[in-house]
């Protein structure tokens, strides 16, 4: 589980990857996404073999394969695309993991816990649809 919010290449290239997908109507294969992204064709594969076994995306193999959305774009949350690389994302009472504190006051004064349940609850309210609207 992720402690601290961070965004991964891999987690970059599977949101980025998703919102391309999102704007075509046919199957996008993984070298026309990474040249249009610049990255790393065999890391997007990777990635994006992630998202089909998270049932995100349709592979379909041959010259004119490639991978389509299997849910409608309104139907995925960004969160879950970013979860689905990352790990479920824990909000922790203590950046230490410690089940005591030495001190009466934490001394981040709950950052960590506030600043990661504005990233998981802004990302929960926005889905994939929001984004390809936007771009």
């Amino acid at each position: 589980m992720a402690k601290l919010v961070y965004f991964s290449e891999a987690a970059s290239l599977a949101l980025h990857a998703m919102v391309l997908i999102a704007k075509t109507d046919t199957h996008i294969n993984v070298n026309t996404l990474a040249a249009e992204m610049e990255a790393s064709r065999n890391h997007l594969a990777k990635v994006l073999q992630q998202l089909v076994k998270h049932n995100f995306l349709k592979s379909v193999r041959g010259p004119s394969g490639g991978f389509m959305l299997s849910k409608k774009p309104d139907q995925i949350s960004i969160l879950e695309i970013y979860e689905a690389i990352e790990g479920k994302i824990d909000v922790p009472e203590c950046p230490l993991d410690r089940k005591i504190c030495p001190f009466d006051k934490c001394l981040m004064n709950n950052l960590v816990n506030d600043v990661t349940m504005q990233f998981k609850n802004y990302f929960e309210g926005q889905t994939l649809e929001d984004f390809v609207t936007r771009s």
